[in-house]
């Protein structure tokens, strides 16, 4: 029996993964950890029945102990309960699909625990990914990505030699707005935003694939697990969302991994690893497809995926800046005090305003984190 730990159990990835539990049946859940959704949170308890759950909000965490007194479960709460529940001591293999950089210590304690990760979490890789992968070498755990396009690039690259792979080729859907100008994305509201052709996902990742800044996280995420160089990771559109993402080799050799759009896939991939499972749901219909097309992405016109080549480029705590100032800028897009375009243009002013930390250490990254939020909420 299959033991895991998952981090932000209530969100897109999280309730997506105990579908994959409830498929199996093979996968006990000895711990969950999600922010306030408590509703949900209760009946994914009484279901799965964990030994340890934690609630970020104290209040919340109370409320849940009070609902939960019949069950023999643990309610913690804020950095100390994901702590705990990072490092329950039964799983063997902790999800990560908690969203922001709150995932980066949980990851690490994990890590640091034995524990393999089933990463969901784009910025632990973003903003700490010369922390996190030096360690998993030395405490010899697997990091498995579930991002549909990572997980599509490590199915291309299982069995094959690490020497021998040329450049990275990462696919993206273009999202909503795809061939619009600057002029004709002045007015977008956050509803037109959420409407993304292929995927459903939370609201905050949509909003980032919307201004294609969730390509470029994608782009410094894979940096890091694939060990290739921002010039040997190529962006390209593929708007039916259909190839997930392709590799090329010396030789001039291509492989690419192609499916449905269903996260269950790479989650369900990850969680048994290396072994492959039925999985229900729809099957690519190639009479049907007829063709899949590709694009070139537009950098101008959606500057978030060139800022991130920037920020990669330039390294250090630029991607955290990159990262922070998007989160506050996303937050505020919804909540309607930016507007669509003013995201890209309060990472940018970030960005510049910033001297990066060469080697950060992981306090220096939440400095940096908290020094983005300060900035962008008094200068943009």
């Amino acid at each position: 029996m299959k033991k895991i730990a998952i981090l932000g159990s209530t969100g897109s990835i999280g309730t997506q993964t105990l579908e994959v539990v409830r498929a199996n049946g093979d996968i006990e859940v000895t711990a969950l950890a999600a922010g306030s959704n408590i509703t949900l949170l209760e009946q994914q308890i009484r279901e799965f029945k964990p030994y340890l759950v934690c609630v970020w909000d104290e209040e919340k965490a109370e409320e849940l102990r009070i609902k939960t007194a019949d069950l023999p479960v643990k309610i913690v709460s804020g950095m100390e309960g994901l702590l705990e529940v990072a490092t329950e001591p039964k799983s063997s293999i902790l999800v990560t699909a908690i969203v922001g950089m709150i995932g980066i210590r949980p990851t690490i304690a994990a890590m640091e625990a034995g524990k393999d990760i089933a990463l969901a979490n784009k910025e632990t890789l973003v903003t700490a990914g010369h922390i996190i992968m030096p360690l998993a070498k030395e405490k010899g755990v697997r990091i498995l990505p579930v991002d549909s396009e990572h997980s599509a690039i490590f199915q291309c690259l299982n069995g094959e030699q690490r020497q021998g792979l040329r450049k990275i080729l990462l696919t993206a859907s273009g999202g909503p707005f795809r061939g619009r100008t600057r002029e004709q994305m002045k007015d977008v509201r956050p509803e037109d935003a959420l409407k993304h052709p292929n995927w459903s996902m939370g609201r905050k990742i949509t909003i980032d694939s919307a201004t294609m800044v969730n390509k470029g996280l994608e782009v410094m995420e894979a940096k890091w697990l694939f060990g290739v160089e921002p010039e040997n990771i190529q962006v390209v559109i593929q708007p039916k969302s259909i190839i997930h993402s392709m590799v090329e080799f010396t030789d001039g050799a291509v492989l690419a991994q192609l499916g449905t759009p269903d996260m269950k896939l790479p989650i369900q991939y990850a969680l048994y690893y290396p072994e492959r499972r039925y999985l229900a749901g729809d099957r690519l219909d190639f009479w049907k497809l007829k063709e899949i097309t590709f694009e070139e992405p537009d950098m101008e016109n959606f500057r978030g995926l060139a800022l991130a080549y920037e920020a990669m480029k330039k390294g250090g705590s630029m991607p955290t800046v990159f990262n922070a100032a998007n989160e506050l800028a996303v937050s505020d897009f919804l909540n309607g005090r930016c507007s669509f375009l003013g995201i890209a243009e309060r990472i940018e002013a970030a960005m510049q305003a910033h001297k990066a930390i060469k080697n950060p250490a992981v306090e220096e990254i939440l400095e940096t984190e908290r020094w983005t939020r300060e900035y962008v909420t008094v200068h943009c």
